[in-house]
């Protein structure tokens, strides 16, 4: 399988230089990957308070006591996806309710917007900035601002790469989420009943967004050995994760790539099953799907065509 995605569960050694998990949110790290509900997210958002109030080794940061009342700056990537708003206004809650400021920004899935956005949290006086980004190595430059004003850094969800100026990184377990996805389509096609051949095709998410290769990698765990023994079968020959990335984890990017496979590779087959790591990606494929008939009864029940996606 080719591609350029990481090739396993979460390395250490690819973690923020200065810092580990907090106590916390290593704990959430470990255990909220089967928790597709709110109530994971609102407890990283307590994590992510409690790493405020211990961060002691990059300045003043929001440690001391004196900080009350201190601004934290909060940079998620877009509002197009419901599950960013939610974290968003979840940390801007848990925040304030331990007596904090908050400056809360979405870039809009522009990588010159958000770093536009830190620089003023950091011109602002922000003692803490939790940062979800967009592109996970586009901000070394205005990090190394956060560090010459003495200002922690929390990497959120995605792992900011290409500098040592970050102090913490709170995330899910991303290759159990792959793991979790790839076997919902083993499950929903059983496949461990001997049953297939059936046809699949693979979607990941941004290439520029860490997290994506441990999805991919993690549900290519499962999936990989039926491919392998063509009990199921991907009919475009797209399985490398660099075929397969979605830029932006974009939608409509992901329609019109499902749209050419169709046209190219299923003129008179059937797609049993696609791999989709969002909820995003999974609308534009399932549009794409619809648009040649696929949930009418002229074409096959809508049952028939699975997915697996994680609401990012």
């Amino acid at each position: 399988m080719a591609g350029a995605a990481p090739a396993g569960p979460l390395d250490r050694s690819q973690s923020p230089t200065r810092g580990a998990l907090c106590p916390v949110a290593e704990h959430h790290w470990r255990n909220c990957a089967e928790d597709f509900g709110g109530s994971g997210r609102r407890g990283l958002a307590l994590s992510l308070a409690a790493c405020g109030q211990s961060a002691n080794g990059a300045g003043d940061g929001a440690a001391k006591g004196d900080a009350k009342g201190a601004l934290i700056g909060i940079a998620m990537p877009t509002k197009s996806s419901e599950r960013w708003i939610n974290d968003g206004d979840n940390m801007v809650k848990e925040f304030r309710a331990k007596g904090y400021k908050t400056d809360l920004q979405y870039g809009d899935n522009v990588v010159e917007n958000q770093v536009s956005q830190v620089e003023n949290m950091i011109t602002k006086g922000a003692k803490l900035l939790v940062i979800a980004a967009i592109d996970g190595s586009s901000l070394t430059n205005v990090l190394q601002k956060a560090a010459d004003a003495h200002i922690p850094v929390i990497s959120y969800d995605r792992l900011i790469r290409g500098t040592g100026n970050v102090d913490y990184y709170a995330t899910f377990d991303n290759y159990k989420v792959g793991v979790l996805q790839g076997s919902y389509i083993v499950d929903k096609l059983g496949l461990e009943n001997g049953k297939g051949p059936f046809n699949i095709e693979l979607f990941a998410g941004s290439p520029d967004d860490n997290n994506a290769g441990f999805f991919f990698n993690g549900a290519m765990s499962v999936l990989k050995p039926y491919i392998d023994k063509k009990k199921l079968v991907v009919r475009s020959g797209q399985t490398g994760f660099n075929q397969v990335a979605t830029l932006r984890w974009d939608g409509g990017v992901a329609q019109s790539r499902m749209d050419n496979l169709l046209s190219k590779a299923y003129t008179s087959a059937h797609v049993d099953a696609v791999l989709s790591p969002y909820d995003g990606i999974s609308i534009g494929i399932l549009s794409s799907l619809k648009g040649v008939g696929y949930g009418t009864a002229s074409r096959c029940p809508s049952s028939r065509v699975r997915t697996a996606s994680w609401p990012r």
